[in-house]
């Protein structure tokens, strides 16, 4: 049977053709690991620093409080400031470089992985606590602000600090700066998968809680592996981070004691 002429109304309509998926941008970026050691000797640095100056002017002459929140946000916030730079000046920028990205699927894939963290890091430190007693069990953070009532504004941002703002940070360093290094070295998938979570925990140089945040970093990182973005990291990392982040706030405030 001949094919219907030109232009014949009963003729079938064309099959579209599927769209095709946009381009991803290319990772052409001239940094490697040697970015991510410079940014770690920036928090380490600037970590020891503060610390120094803290210990030269004397615990009566510094107001505790302002101690408190200079000494846990200025090392981490310098080392993200250094991990932009670093992206602007020997890449494309964060959005490309590190994958940035804040949208509805980062959204829903972190609360998922967000949410499964919570139930295993909550089971975990349950465990943990039992095998290291709880006068060992809290964190370095936790101990800092135990019996050190502030002001709520200053509990308040500390607060925001360690739900929000600090896992925002902290995964722009480890699974943005470190995964891209490693992916730029070639390492499989699950390779910088395994060594970024590792590098995070043993990072905090906090020894005792070296294994706990191994459990912690697992589901941040499977977000960062299944959706290929970080923005999903960031919020499975805000999500796990908001029940020690309320500890810290009561605490702070002498509602409850560490």
């Amino acid at each position: 049977m001949a094919p219907p002429p030109p232009g014949d109304p009963t003729a079938a309509p064309a099959a579209e053709s599927p769209p095709v998926p946009a381009a991803e941008p290319a990772r052409d970026h001239k940094w490697g690991f040697g970015a991510f050691l410079f940014v770690f000797a920036v928090f380490v640095m600037s970590a020891v620093t503060i610390n120094a100056v803290i210990g030269l002017a004397g615990p009566d002459s510094t107001d505790s409080v302002a101690v408190i929140l200079i000494g846990t946000m200025v090392p981490t916030a310098l080392a993200t400031v250094a991990t932009l730079l670093v992206t602007w000046i020997r890449g494309n920028g964060p959005k490309i470089d590190l994958r940035l990205s804040y949208n509805r699927d980062d959204l829903r894939v972190g609360l998922k992985f967000g949410l499964i963290g919570l139930v295993c890091t909550t089971v975990a430190a349950a465990i943990w606590t039992r095998v290291v007693g709880e006068e060992n069990a809290t964190s370095s953070l936790g101990t800092l602000v135990d019996n050190q009532t502030m002001p709520v504004v200053a509990a308040v941002a500390l607060f925001l600090y360690v739900w929000l703002v600090g896992p925002f940070m902290e995964e722009i360093i480890y699974r943005g700066l470190l995964w891209g290094a490693l992916e730029r070295l070639q390492w499989g998938r699950w390779a910088v998968f395994g060594l970024t979570t590792v590098i995070f925990a043993v990072s905090h140089l906090e020894p005792l809680r070296t294994s706990l945040l191994l459990v912690i970093g697992v589901p941040i990182g499977l977000a960062r592996l299944f959706s290929g973005r970080l923005g999903a990291s960031v919020v499975a990392h805000q999500v796990n981070n908001f029940t020690p982040a309320l500890a810290v706030l009561l605490i702070s405030l002498g509602v409850m004691h560490s």
